[in-house]
């Protein structure tokens, strides 16, 4: 049986690691994580929630005679954009949800 001291204790760890995983939350938020495709003719900045900020096109890669490339140039860089992220995510916040069902 579980004495009131002991609860206690467990509901004040929890509190203070949902405050250190909140903490943790934020600063992944806000830092910005960049992807480019093929020498930087694309790059893309994106913060820690998974939105775009910023996209930079070098001149060589718009042809208008193949647009496909720069799609496909897209597609790389904002894929390798939000791999930084869910790398950056994992590092950050792994050791609050390793061993945590559903997490």
């Amino acid at each position: 049986m579980m004495r009131g001291g002991n609860m206690q204790g467990m509901m004040k760890q929890m509190k203070k690691l949902q405050k250190e995983m909140g903490q943790a939350q934020e600063e992944l938020n806000v830092q910005e994580f960049t992807g480019a495709a093929s020498d930087d003719a694309v790059v893309v900045t994106f913060n820690g929630e998974k939105k775009m900020k910023d996209i930079q096109i070098k001149p060589e890669a718009i042809d208008p005679d193949d647009p496909d490339m720069l799609q496909d140039l897209i597609i790389m860089a904002v894929n390798d954009a939000l791999t930084n992220v869910d790398d950056a995510t994992q590092a950050k916040m792994g050791k609050y949800t390793s061993g945590v069902p559903g997490m």
